[in-house]
């Protein structure tokens, strides 16, 4: 490991079939005003609303209620939840249900108290909090983009088309995280995939990028082992606590900074798929899925030998006799038949991408320097093409 770095992480975990017991347990750190957050009717059809309003109200706690949080929050739906969170002084924000209920959650943690436009401040001018934040728990529904122990927040605004994430430090994290397997039996199939893909998007983020011998890149190679793994046991049964356990584990593992750490680390894939979203409101996996191969198609050859690896070390691709690009070339060609088998989307035409939304989406792509090619903005356009 070549890199310098400083690691830390503030969340707490409650993991298995008991997690829930410790949301009394935290509770006890928190004032009266607890905001609950959530998406839709599922968690009151599964039962979980229930359950976390006896244990909020066994707690004495005043419980003020935000549904109606969607799959790609919008700059609306942050304001609202600022006003909220601000008229009833709340003391923490507790999240029930997926990555973008957590990612909502955090960003109106950071956003109630802003003296100005949050939108302008964290997500088009980077900048970090200075004013108070308001303690997120999450209770997980869905497993795939590992907000339960980061300090991510993805934010939609259509009026400007864009959809942009902003990494916050520790003082954002979630103070603690349940997650329990069983809560993500009843996420739908397409949902359910797309989350799969997710997490695999996520660990080739930070492993397809740099050149030295790093022991973050041994701990990729085994969560994207688990992953597959686990995964062909899922989409036939969704219901395998095993499985879902591990998939559940090896999203939080992916994106809870620890992989990153002492390396560089790419995300074009992350910036050209939520460019994609701001235009069609599309599910993010299914985003990240329909252009990650025309991407790693693109630079492959700039990262040659890491390829040949993933090609040899995670999908058992053998080496005897090939080159470097033979190797490297099956290795993605194992990555797409995966990707068939679990059922992900595999081109953009299929989220509702049409050929006048190239030149719109490539301007609302970040170009970030981290990862084996620097991209142009026809690289971007070329890439939409071929995923077409």
């Amino acid at each position: 490991m070549l890199g310098d770095f400083m690691y830390s992480n503030p969340t707490r975990l409650y993991f298995g079939k008991n997690a829930l017991d410790g949301l009394s347990k935290e509770l006890e750190n928190y004032g009266k005003n607890i905001m609950l957050t959530y998406g839709g009717g599922s968690v009151k059809k599964s039962g979980l609303y229930d359950e976390i309003v006896k244990i909020l109200k066994k707690g004495g706690k005043n419980i003020i209620e935000l549904p109606g949080v969607m799959a790609n929050p919008t700059t609306e739906k942050l304001y609202e939840g600022c006003r909220l969170a601000k008229e009833n002084n709340i003391d923490l924000i507790l999240a029930v249900g997926g990555g973008s209920v957590c990612d909502y959650s955090k960003a109106v943690s950071v956003s109630a108290y802003c003296s100005e436009d949050p939108w302008d401040k964290y997500f088009l001018r980077m900048e970090e909090p200075d004013n108070k934040i308001i303690p997120v728990g999450c209770v997980l529904t869905m497993v795939g983009t590992g907000s339960e122990m980061n300090g991510g927040s993805v934010i939609t605004n259509h009026a400007q088309k864009l959809k942009i994430g902003h990494v916050f430090g520790d003082n954002v994290f979630p103070k603690f995280s349940i997650l329990n397997p069983e809560y993500t039996f009843t996420v739908p199939h397409y949902q359910m995939v797309a989350g799969f893909y997710d997490i695999m998007c996520h660990i080739l983020e930070q492993y397809l990028s740099g050149t030295d011998d790093n022991t973050s890149d041994y701990i990729s190679e085994g969560l994207m082992k688990s992953l597959i793994s686990s995964s062909r046991i899922a989409v036939k049964n969704p219901k395998d606590y095993e499985a879902r356990s591990n998939i559940m584990w090896t999203a939080t593992w992916a994106l809870n900074t620890l992989i990153a750490k002492g390396k560089s680390t790419d995300w074009e894939v992350h910036m050209i798929g939520q460019a994609v979203g701001a235009y069609t409101n599309a599910t993010h996996g299914m985003t990240l899925s329909a252009v990650s191969l025309a991407y790693y198609r693109h630079i492959m050859n700039y990262g040659l030998k890491r390829f040949a690896r993933f090609a040899a070390n995670v999908w058992g691709v053998n080496p005897e006799g090939k080159s470097d690009l033979q190797l490297a070339e099956e290795g993605l060609k194992a990555l797409e038949a995966w990707m068939r088998e679990i059922g992900v989307v595999m081109n953009l035409k299929e989220l509702g991408v049409t050929e006048d939304m190239y030149e719109g989406i490539a301007k609302a792509t970040f170009i970030l320097e981290g990862g084996y090619k620097k991209l142009t903005h026809e690289e971007v356009i070329e890439i939409l093409k071929e995923s077409m």
